[in-house]
């Protein structure tokens, strides 16, 4: 026990959680190609080039948030601001656009201004030793309502900004749509963040056991506000690559963006309970909700009804966590 408290046992600990994480990931590859499967056989316009760039832009808006919320649960923390700070950045910027800001300093201040909100959620957590829960809900309140004041509730316009800011998230490069290219280069950097980087090892020693962290030396205070920042900075430009493909901001953007973030995060393997969890296994996550959802709009079924499949499957995904935390305690 008392390894625990020493960096080689904090380490050692978040290093097997790691390699456990990366087992599961290649268990949920196999899932999400059986779900492709019954998605072929059950309307073959699936595999519609279509139909797949539209699924690959829904895994790219997904994934980047869900990203940030890796983060945040590996350190045994959530953040339920995600949906709201995409919001406030949207109806922002595209007001910001339509006021002739030129696009390199609105994308700039859009990420600063998720930044700034990250931060908040990181110094109630850090500083005033807020329960997440509780500060980010508080956030993500405060955000929605802050979207509807600023827009006065109504949906803001690009103005001439239109068509040029477009490219961000409706343009191709190499004939891939933009949005899979942004979040293929996010996951690569966090992918590198999280296994190569000391800060990396030190998230995941954090969400195992913060106070041996803490004895082992490291920052835990950094480390937490820096994963809220994280998050926020990836709902930011979630929000930006929302506003270009739709052309307008709207102030509900992102309207229970934080239930599907935490849905992927947790059928992605991270673990609730901190300390284990892959951006690989997240990335997998992502692409799963997208394909049932996409099954879904297929089959016809109707929003409302996809609700209640969305939600049973956050249920079950909380379920089985839980249940496995258990087991192994």
């Amino acid at each position: 026990m008392a390894d625990m408290a020493t960096p080689q046992g904090v380490l050692k600990r978040s290093g097997m959680a790691h390699t456990w994480s990366v087992v599961q990931s290649f268990g949920l590859f196999w899932v999400l190609i059986a779900l492709c499967a019954v998605a072929i056989y059950l309307s073959p316009s699936f595999l519609q080039i279509g139909n797949l760039m539209n699924v690959g832009r829904q895994v790219a808006l997904f994934g980047i948030v869900s990203i940030g919320m890796t983060f945040v649960i590996l350190t045994r923390g959530i953040d339920l601001s995600v949906g709201s700070i995409v919001g406030v950045v949207a109806v922002s910027s595209a007001m910001l656009l339509s006021s002739g800001v030129p696009i390199p300093a609105v994308i700039g201040l859009g990420l600063v201004m998720g930044v700034v909100l990250g931060g908040i959620n990181g110094i109630g957590v850090v500083v005033f030793n807020m329960p997440p829960f509780i500060m980010t809900l508080g956030t993500l309140v405060m955000g929605r309502g802050i979207a509807m004041t600023i827009a006065n509730g109504e949906p803001q316009n690009l103005g001439d900004a239109t068509d040029a800011f477009y490219f961000l998230g409706g343009g191709f490069l190499l004939g891939v749509p933009v949005p899979i290219w942004i979040f293929a280069g996010v996951a690569i950097i966090a992918f590198i963040v999280l296994r190569s980087t000391a800060f990396g090892r030190q998230v995941y020693a954090v969400g195992s056991n913060a106070e041996a962290a803490r004895l082992a030396g490291i920052k835990v205070g950094a480390v937490l506000m820096s994963v809220y920042v994280i998050s926020g900075a990836l709902a930011a430009l979630t929000a930006l690559i929302t506003i270009s493909r739709l052309t307008v901001g709207e102030p509900t953007a992102g309207t229970n963006l934080e239930l599907e973030a935490i849905a992927i995060v947790v059928i992605g393997g991270t673990s609730l309970f901190g300390g284990e969890g892959t951006i690989i296994g997240t990335v997998i996550g992502a692409a799963i909700i997208a394909v049932i959802a996409n099954i879904l709009n297929l089959l016809g079924i109707s929003p409302f009804t996809q609700q209640i499949v969305k939600g049973a499957i956050i249920i079950a995904a909380v379920m089985f966590e839980v249940y496995r935390h258990r087991q192994r305690a």
